[in-house]
């Protein structure tokens, strides 16, 4: 009947499942010889760490998803959204990792045995090699997206402290179990050793993270909302760099439009942002319109050549953001026949609308491009106070036929060595340390491209002057930053988890030592009565 019973435990529901999914063993394997399932076990723990580091730097990278949807475009002449790709294929294994622990979890938690199936170690495999490749891959070809990884802490650092917090208090107990089970002293000694010091370590992080927070700050100290400038206008509502784009933006209540200016073969500016080879490809027909020509500069076109490309359709297909099924079918119809605007038309509306303009000369080099837009601007009637002058090889004959230009700066030393007050810089260029100093300076400071609101909260704790984003309908509606803290209310929400957490796990301990105490005693009572059970 015991016999029985232990059977009925081993193979019930429960355990069949957690057994089935491990080990692919839906029966209890008995003595079935078992090899290095300390090892299997770390190796899923490891993968797991490995997919959930990932994922998150995955989705802190979100911001940045154009730069690598537009490499793709560069290399292969068609439009794929292979950000969403990465970010689906990482959720998956991120998902399987994680599954496949909690299994491994509850399998110690019943006493089962480890035994990892080949096909799982297969898959863990290939999914470590992933990511291995993945971050060699942003190493050797993305490297400057690693700060915005390091900024992305700064904004999430109090909630990830809370959160290893609570998930290793709730490992302590797995942990406390397999001290339990160690045979060897230096074992149990290890675990322990290890684990104390990963607990200590979290414990006492918040004493950095408070230091480099910008959000843990007082109510009353929160600095000004940063002003929003349209990423060539408002390209998740309408096609980039068209007028519809511009006049999207104009109702996000955005202080500047920031565009790319191309002066066509005839000498007339115009606005795109790609260009040499190729640059009509990704936003225009023009494989339809001028098939079997392929473009590689803006002089290889005229302007009435240019305006009879459609710089709209495209959107609509690639819906680059996701947004188009957010847009009516009056806006889907206006955004199939933009055309390519010229910088006249832009400087019009930037008029009308008191609005200022921050552009790039995309050839910048060519003098003649320099001094053609400088005079379709002068001679466009816009106040010259609007215009906010970035590109930095003719800037010296820019300032003498045009003083009123407000002058931008890529970089501080050069700002500083010509007696600038305004930069625009990339937003991961800096820390938020040395931006509030430019703060401190009075120096204007705008940073691109900003989209993600977790970013845009960071840098408005920080007390950025402004953002150029491709989000200003959904920035503009936000009245505050996502979230901002206290110091000392965070010190008291810091001190409270972590004292909770430790007395969790020492009543834990004493629980196990306490149990351990009393099978002893069982099992000594039992050595005593057995032989006057002998005897009977």
């Amino acid at each position: 009947m015991p016999s029985h019973k232990k059977v009925e435990e081993e193979s019930g529901c429960g355990r069949a499942c957690f057994r089935g999914f491990y080990s692919c063993y839906w029966r209890h394997p008995g003595d079935r010889k078992r090899k290095h399932e300390g090892c299997w076990l770390s190796f899923v723990f490891l993968a797991c760490l490995l997919t959930v580091c990932w994922m998150y730097i995955c989705l802190v990278t979100f911001n940045d998803r154009e730069d690598i949807n537009w490499k793709g475009f560069a290399w292969l002449k068609q439009w794929v959204n292979w950000f969403m790709v990465v970010i689906i294929i990482s959720t998956v294994l991120t998902f399987y990792c994680t599954l496949l622990l909690v299994f491994a979890l509850f399998q110690i938690a019943l006493k089962e045995p480890l035994d990892l199936h080949w096909l799982h170690k297969v898959v863990l495999f290939f999914g470590v090699v992933f990511i291995i490749l993945a971050v060699i891959g942003i190493t050797c070809m993305w490297s400057k997206e690693w700060p915005t990884v390091l900024l992305s802490l700064q904004a999430t650092g109090p909630f990830l402290q809370m959160g290893a917090v609570v998930a290793l208090t709730l490992l302590s107990w797995f942990v406390i179990q397999s001290v339990h089970t160690a045979r060897r002293v230096g074992s149990k000694i290890l675990m322990l050793l290890v684990f104390a010091i990963i607990v200590t370590a979290v414990y006492l992080s918040p004493l950095l993270i408070q230091h480099h927070t910008p959000c843990l700050i007082p109510p009353d100290q929160i600095p000004p909302k940063p002003e929003l400038i349209g990423h060539r206008g408002a390209p998740m509502l309408a096609p980039e760099n068209t007028m519809m784009s511009f006049v999207r933006s104009v109702a996000c209540n955005v202080t500047a439009f920031e565009t790319d200016v191309q002066i066509s073969g005839d000498g007339v500016p115009f606005l795109m942002h790609d260009h040499h080879k190729g640059f009509l490809l990704r936003t225009t027909d023009t494989k339809h319109r001028f098939a079997g020509r392929d473009f590689n500069k803006s002089s290889e076109l005229t302007w009435a050549e240019l305006q009879h490309l459609n710089a709209g359709d495209w959107f609509l297909k690639a819906d680059p953001f996701y947004t188009v099924s957010q847009l009516s079918a009056e806006e889907k119809e206006m955004a199939r026949n933009q055309t390519i605007p010229s910088l006249l038309q832009l400087l019009h509306l930037a008029q009308e609308n008191n609005i200022s303009i921050l552009f790039d000369l995309k050839n910048e080099e060519e003098v003649n491009d320099t001094n053609v837009t400088v005079d379709t601007i002068l001679n466009s009637g816009i106040d010259p106070r609007l215009i906010l002058w970035l590109p930095p090889t003719q800037r010296s004959n820019v300032m003498k036929n045009a003083p009123e230009f407000k002058q931008v700066y890529n970089n501080i030393f050069d700002m500083d060595k010509e007696g600038g007050s305004s930069l625009n810089l990339k937003y991961n260029s800096l820390n938020t340390t040395k931006l509030r100093e430019l703060g401190q300076r009075n120096i204007t400071v705008n940073l691109w491209v900003v989209n993600e609101s977790w970013l845009f909260s960071l840098l408005w704790c920080t007390g950025v002057s402004s953002v150029t984003t491709n989000s200003c309908h959904r920035f503009q509606k936000m009245k505050q930053p996502d979230w901002t803290l206290e110091p000392t209310q965070y010190i008291m929400i810091w001190i409270t988890v972590d004292l909770l957490s430790l007395l969790i796990i020492s009543g834990l301990v004493i629980y196990k030592v306490q149990k351990k105490k009393k099978n002893k005693l069982t099992g000594s009572n039992q050595l005593e009565l057995l032989p006057f059970l002998t005897n009977q």
